[in-house]
């Protein structure tokens, strides 16, 4: 199959499911991609396109285009990666795909649920991608340690691992203190002596506790007492 046409293709129809105001608003959340290769699909939209497209021949050959050339595809390239039900070839395209993320929003759409069944194997490869040098592989390890392994899985070493986490990029250090405030309100105690002790950096442990202060999960009285930790 052609490559150049399944592009032509793809593109047509994203373009024809387009929406012009909410490519301005989405471009705008957007500072690190250029707002010509945004086309402005809405994620419900393209969700639909992508449930239906994943079913052809043709997606396999979509799926082995890399770089795209609109954050669209980008979007559209991970939904697909997500409707692959067995591990060791989610875990291939995912390692082919994550080198070409480059913006939050991709990164933090995948959720690549079958990884559930397989949460013993898959930890090796976050741990891994938490030591990458690319930003939003970083990002994206400490977003599937935040999205699965809060709750039973959790080891008190799997903090310790974001803790050390060095980066001068915003978009890591944001996805770490994300981790440290969802890890409050799911693991107080144990979560707790990273902020008291001090274990991160004066701004993602500020913005933890701005984080944890924000949600509903964190009790009135947690927030009190974590205000008080404030540097």
């Amino acid at each position: 199959m052609d490559q150049v046409k399944v592009t032509e293709r793809v593109q047509k129809q994203l373009f024809e499911l387009r929406d012009l105001q909410y490519r301005d608003f989405q471009a705008k959340l957007l500072p690190t991609i250029e707002k010509e290769t945004v086309i402005g699909v809405r994620m419900p939209v393209l969700r639909k396109f992508a449930k239906g497209y994943g079913k052809t021949e043709e997606a396999k050959e979509f799926l082995k285009i890399l770089p795209h050339q609109y954050y669209d595809e980008n979007n559209l390239h991970g939904l697909l990666i997500e409707q692959i039900k067995d591990y060791d070839r989610c875990l291939a395209e995912l390692e082919r795909f994550l080198p070409y993320i480059d913006n939050w929003a991709t990164c933090d759409m995948l959720a690549v649920k079958v990884m559930k069944n397989h949460l013993d194997l898959f930890i090796e490869e976050v741990c891994r991608w938490m030591e990458s040098d690319r930003t939003y592989t970083i990002r994206f390890g400490i977003g599937m340690l935040m999205r699965y392994y809060l709750g039973d899985e959790f080891r008190i070493e799997y903090p310790r691992k974001v803790a050390l986490v060095q980066s001068d990029e915003y978009y890591v250090n944001m996805m770490r203190a994300w981790y440290f405030a969802t890890a409050l309100a799911k693991q107080y105690d144990q979560i707790l002596p990273f902020i008291e002790e001090r274990k991160l950096d004066v701004w993602t442990h500020n913005k933890s506790i701005q984080k944890a202060i924000e949600s509903y999960r964190i009790t009135p009285e947690q927030k009190v007492y974590l205000k008080t930790l404030k540097i």
